[in-house]
C-alpha cells in the first residue's frame, strides 16, 4: 500500500521510480490536452487545477495571427505593356484557388493532411501520435501538423521582423507547438477550408527558389498552376516536406529523391481514392519531366538594364513612392506591384543600334544617350556602349560597367562629363528673353580674359583674370558675330562676352529653370565659363532641358514611371511634373537659331530629314564631347568620354569603334550617333514642324562689320571647300596608314595628327 506522502508527491508531478514512461504519456496527453478531452483527461488524472489551465489554453483562443502581404514580384512593363525586368525578395506570384489545378489541391491534401476537410484545425489522431513520439524522444522527431498548423508557422515566419523572431517561429519546441495549435483553431474560425488551402498554397516554399504554387509550376515545369498534370502536381506536393533535399536545381541525387516523393504522393492519392491505382501506376512510369525555367531578377538580367536601374533608383529615392527609404525598399522587393514605365522599345533599339555602330563595348571611351519626349518628360530610351554588369574579377575596365552611364549619381550614374558648348543654349535663351535679336551682335577679339563683369547669384564677383579664353578650332581668330552666327559656329569668345552682357546669374537661373543640375548633386558652379559647359552633367539632364525647347519652353522633370498597379488591382497614375521655364515665343526663337546648326554651323551636312534643332559640345582639351538636339516629337543627348577618367584620358589620338580620331568633337562622333538614333526612332512618326518665330520681336538687328566679314569669307569659301575635300581624302589615307604602321611610325603619325588638327574650319 502506498503511503499518503508518496501519493501526494506523485500528484504534484514527481513520479515514483520505474514509472517514467507513464509520466511521459501523461505529459503527452496534457499537451495534446483536450485535443480530444475524452482521451486526454483520464491520463491527467486528478490534476484538477492543471486540467483547467490546459482547458483554458484551447477554449480561450487568441486572435488569428497577423498576416503581412506576401512578398511577390515587382514587374516592370514598357510603354507597350511588355515586361522587361522584375524584382523580388521571394520568387512568388499569388493566385486564387480557382487558378490552381484541382489535381494539385488533391495532391497536397493527400500527402500533408488527408483529413483536412474533416477536422477543425487539429488532426487529433496525427497530432497525438506525433506528440507521444516526440515526448518519448525528448524533442521533435515526428510531424503531425495539419495544413492549418503549417500555414500558421509560415505566417509567423513571414511576419517576423528580425532573425530572432523567425527562429522562434521555427523552433522545434513543445511551447511553440501549443501556440501553433491555438492559432490554428483561431484561423479555422476566421476562414473557410478553401481559403486556408489557398493561403497555404501561396505561402509555402517548394524549393529551387520558388515560393507558392504558381512560381513552383513555372520554375519546375515552365507551366502555370492551373495547367499542372497529375505527375507534376504530385511532384510539387512531394517537394513541400523537404524542399532543400529535393531541389531539382541541385543535381541528379536530389531529383531522384524528388521522384521518390512524387511516387509516394501518387500512392497516397490512390489509397485515399482520389485517383485509381491504374492512373497512379501510369503516372509513376512517367519521367520526372523537370523543365527548369530561369527567373531573372534585378537589372543585370533585364533587356534594358540602364532604364531598369533608373526606375529602381527613382522608386527608392522619390518620396512619392513611400515615406521612408525602407518603406520604398519593401515595396520594391515585396510589394507585388506592376510598374508601367515610359520605355519605348522601338526608340530603345534605335539608340542601342546607333551607339553600337560607332563604339565598341571594349573601348575605354564610352558613349551614352538619353531620349526624352518633349512636353511630358517621359524617358523613352537610355543606352550606353558598354554592357551593364560586373566585369570578370570585378575589374574596373572591360566590356561591362555597373554605372548607369546615361544618368546622374542619384540614379546610379557617375560624376558626369563637362557639358561643353551645349550650355550656350541657356545664354542664347537668356539673351533672346532680354530683347536681343537674331542679327544683333558685336565684334570679338582673338582672345578674352574674364577679368570683370561676372557676379554669381549671391552678388559675389567671380571674375577670373588669370584665365585666357580662346576660340576652339574652326571658330576663327575673332571678328564680328551676331546671335545667329555666334551660335552656328559655336564661338567661345562671343558667348563669354554675351554672358557678361546679359548677366551670369541670369544665365544660371535660366539653366535651373530647365532642370539643369550637376550629376554629382552638388550646386552648379557659377563661374564665367558656365556658358562653355564647365559643369559636369549627364545625358538625362541635358536631354530633358533640350526637350523643353521642343515643347515651346515647357520643362518637364524626367519621368520613367507612369502608373503603379497594386496587387489588389488599384492603380495610381503618376502625372508629368512640368512648368513653363521660358516664354513659348522665346523658345520658338531659340529653336529657329539652333536649326541653323544643321545647315550653316558645326553640324552642316548632317540632318534627319525633318525640322530639328541642336547644339554640339566639345570641351577644352577634348576631355569630352556632346551633341544635344530635338524635334517637337523627341529630344536626345549623346555624350562621349573615357570611362577611366575624362581629364586623365582626353579624346585625342584615340581609336573608337575601329575608327581613329585625331580628336573627338561634338560633330564627329556624338553628332552622328544622334542623327542615326533620331532617324531610326522617328521613322514611323509624322514630322511636326517648329513654330515660326515672331520676327517682329526677334528678327532684324545689326552687327557692325558682319556683312563685310561674311562677304570676305564667301570669296574664300570655294578654296576652303576644295581644301576640306583634299583634307578628308588625306585623313582617310592617314587612318589606313596608322592602322598598318602604328608601331613603326609613331612619331610620323603623331606629327600628321597635329597637322590635321589645325583650324581649317568645322
Amino acid at each position: 500500500m502506498r503511503s499518503g506522502k508518496a501519493a501526494r508527491k506523485r500528484r504534484d508531478g514527481a513520479p515514483a521510480a520505474g514509472q517514467g514512461a507513464l509520466a511521459k504519456l501523461a505529459m503527452a496527453g496534457a499537451l495534446g490536452g483536450l485535443l480530444a478531452a475524452a482521451l486526454a483527461l483520464p491520463v491527467v488524472g486528478g490534476a484538477g487545477v492543471a486540467a483547467k489551465q490546459v482547458s483554458a489554453t484551447f477554449t480561450e483562443l487568441p486572435a488569428a495571427p497577423r498576416e503581412v502581404p506576401l512578398a511577390q514580384h515587382t514587374r516592370l512593363l514598357d510603354a507597350r505593356g511588355r515586361q522587361f525586368a522584375q524584382f523580388y525578395f521571394q520568387n512568388r506570384t499569388t493566385v486564387p484557388l480557382s487558378r490552381v489545378a484541382p489535381v494539385m489541391r488533391q495532391a497536397i491534401v493527400a500527402i500533408e493532411d488527408a483529413r483536412f476537410y474533416e477536422h477543425g484545425g487539429l488532426d487529433v489522431r496525427g497530432t497525438l501520435r506525433a506528440l507521444i513520439t516526440n515526448t518519448q524522444a525528448g524533442g521533435i522527431r515526428q510531424g503531425g501538423s495539419s495544413l492549418t498548423q503549417q500555414l500558421v508557422k509560415n505566417i509567423l515566419v513571414e511576419a517576423a521582423e528580425s532573425e530572432q523572431e523567425r527562429q522562434r517561429a521555427r523552433a522545434p519546441s513543445l511551447r511553440r507547438k501549443i501556440s501553433e495549435l491555438r492559432y490554428a483553431l483561431a484561423l479555422e474560425k476566421k476562414y473557410t477550408k478553401d481559403e486556408i488551402l489557398e493561403r497555404y498554397l501561396n505561402i509555402t516554399y517548394f524549393g529551387a527558389g520558388a515560393f507558392g504554387v504558381e512560381a513552383a509550376a513555372r520554375r519546375f515545369f515552365s507551366t502555370t498552376a492551373d495547367r499542372l498534370t497529375l505527375g507534376q502536381a504530385a511532384t510539387l506536393a512531394g517537394a513541400v516536406r523537404r524542399p532543400y533535399e529535393t531541389d531539382p536545381a541541385l543535381g541528379t541525387t536530389r531529383r531522384q529523391r524528388l521522384r521518390e516523393r512524387r511516387d509516394l504522393v501518387l500512392d497516397r492519392m490512390a489509397g485515399l481514392g482520389m485517383i485509381t491505382a491504374a492512373r497512379a501506376a501510369e503516372a509513376r512510369r512517367e519521367a520526372l519531366g523537370i523543365r527548369l525555367r530561369p527567373e531573372p531578377g534585378g537589372c543585370s538580367e533585364s533587356s534594358s538594364p540602364y532604364f531598369c536601374l533608373y526606375v529602381q533608383k527613382e522608386l527608392l529615392a522619390n518620396p512619392a513612392f513611400g515615406h521612408t527609404r525602407a518603406e520604398r525598399q519593401r515595396r520594391l522587393m515585396h510589394g507585388g506591384i506592376v510598374l508601367r514605365t515610359t520605355l519605348d522599345p522601338r526608340v530603345q533599339r534605335a539608340a542601342e543600334k546607333a551607339i553600337s555602330a560607332q563604339v565598341n563595348p571594349a573601348d575605354a571611351q564610352v558613349a551614352a544617350e538619353a531620349m526624352i519626349e518633349p512636353g511630358t518628360g517621359m524617358i523613352r530610351a537610355l543606352a550606353a556602349s558598354k554592357r551593364y554588369g560586373r566585369n570578370p574579377r570585378n575589374s574596373k575596365h572591360g566590356d561591362h560597367t555597373t554605372y548607369n552611364l546615361p544618368a546622374d549619381i542619384a540614379h546610379g550614374g557617375g560624376q558626369g562629363l563637362q557639358a561643353g558648348s551645349t550650355f550656350k543654349v541657356f545664354t542664347l535663351a537668356t539673351a533672346l528673353a532680354e530683347g536681343w535679336r537674331f542679327d544683333e551682335g558685336f565684334d570679338t577679339p582673338g582672345s578674352f580674359v574674364a577679368g570683370y563683369g561676372y557676379r554669381d547669384c549671391h552678388g559675389n564677383p567671380v571674375n577670373d583674370p588669370g584665365t585666357v579664353i580662346h576660340n576652339a578650332s574652326g571658330e576663327g581668330e575673332g571678328g564680328p558675330h551676331s546671335i545667329s552666327t555666334g551660335t552656328w559656329k559655336s564661338v567661345n569668345i562671343f558667348y563669354m562676352m554675351l554672358e557678361q552682357k546679359v548677366g551670369l546669374c541670369d544665365v544660371v537661373r535660366t539653366a535651373r529653370r530647365f532642370g539643369v543640375k550637376r550629376a554629382d548633386g552638388t550646386p552648379l558652379r557659377e563661374v564665367p565659363t558656365f556658358t562653355l559647359g564647365v559643369n559636369e552633367v549627364d545625358p538625362v539632364t541635358v536631354a530633358a532641358a533640350f526637350a523643353a525647347f521642343g515643347a515651346r519652353g515647357r520643362y518637364c522633370r524626367p519621368m520613367a514611371i507612369v502608373e503603379i498597379a497594386e496587387p489588389g488591382g488599384r492603380a495610381t497614375r503618376v502625372p508629368p511634373d512640368c512648368s513653363q521655364a521660358i516664354e513659348p515665343d522665346v523658345a520658338d526663337a531659340v529653336s529657329h537659331v539652333l536649326r541653323g546648326v544643321f545647315h550653316k554651323g558645326t553640324m552642316r551636312g548632317q540632318d534627319i530629314g525633318r525640322d530639328a534643332a541642336g547644339k554640339t559640345g566639345t570641351n577644352n582639351g577634348y576631355t569630352s564631347a556632346w551633341f544635344a538636339g530635338y524635334t517637337p516629337d523627341l529630344a536626345a543627348a549623346v555624350s562621349v568620354g573615357d570611362i577611366r577618367g575624362s581629364y586623365r584620358y582626353p579624346l585625342r589620338g584615340v581609336t573608337i569603334g575601329g575608327t581613329h580620331y585625331g580628336s573627338v568633337q561634338g560633330a564627329s562622333l556624338p553628332g552622328p550617333i544622334w542623327v542615326d538614333s533620331m532617324s531610326r526612332a522617328l521613322r514611323d512618326t509624322s514630322p511636326t514642324p517648329f513654330r515660326r518665330p515672331d520676327m517682329s520681336r526677334f528678327g532684324g538687328g545689326h552687327t557692325p562689320g558682319l556683312e563685310e566679314a561674311e562677304a570676305g569669307r564667301g570669296e574664300g569659301r570655294h578654296h576652303r571647300g576644295e581644301g576640306r575635300r583634299w583634307r578628308r581624302h588625306f585623313r582617310d589615307g592617314h587612318h589606313r596608314f596608322r592602322d598598318g604602321h602604328r608601331h613603326r611610325h609613331r612619331r610620323h603619325a603623331r606629327m600628321i595628327d597635329r597637322w590635321l588638327n589645325l583650324p581649317w574650319g568645322r
